[in-house]
């Protein structure tokens, strides 16, 4: 989809209309806000940069992914979410941005968006990892964690949708 204003706006418009990219980011942002806000910083660098190295891979590499990466997506990040274990979300940062970048490219080459419509999209990455990880960090009562913890649960069940409708016969 093109706005008419310009490469990094195709960018940020691609990214909003892609559930597959932009759930991953909300949810791992959530797990990295309830770690704490060392987590949230490391994740806040990583993910961007790793987002633009998946996409300069794809570039290089050209293999044109399973669709069952955005279900796994949902499914890890959702789960974790829900289960609010100590997880290495620096790691799962640098997975998912490689992951997730690499997909962009398979799917943003058609329309040739180029360099400026990924950054585009690493801007909304850096902007809306830092918004749910700010929103989630001062959370210190009890429900309010639950609360986001229920929407990692949602963001698991979502996953499991998406994996039945991907491996439904004829698709």
């Amino acid at each position: 989809m093109t706005t008419g204003l310009g490469p990094v706006y195709d960018g940020l418009v691609h990214y909003a209309l892609a559930p597959e990219d932009l759930v991953p980011v909300l949810a791992l942002a959530a797990l990295a806000g309830l770690r704490g806000a060392p987590h949230g910083r490391r994740v806040l660098l990583v993910l961007p940069i790793a987002w633009l190295l998946g996409r300069l891979l794809g570039l290089s590499i050209g293999i044109v992914a399973s669709p069952l990466a955005p279900v796994a997506s949902f499914l890890l990040l959702g789960g974790l979410v829900a289960a609010d274990p100590l997880a290495a979300t620096s790691a799962l940062a640098l997975i998912l941005g490689l992951l997730h970048g690499y997909l962009n490219d398979v799917a943003m080459a058609r329309p040739g968006l180029g360099a400026l419509g990924v950054i585009g999209v690493v801007i909304c990455v850096f902007t809306l990892t830092a918004l749910v990880t700010s929103l989630v960090v001062p959370l210190r009562a009890v429900w309010p964690r639950v609360a986001v913890r229920v929407a990692g649960s949602w963001i698991a069940a979502v996953g499991l949708l998406l994996l039945g409708w991907t491996l439904r016969p004829g698709a």
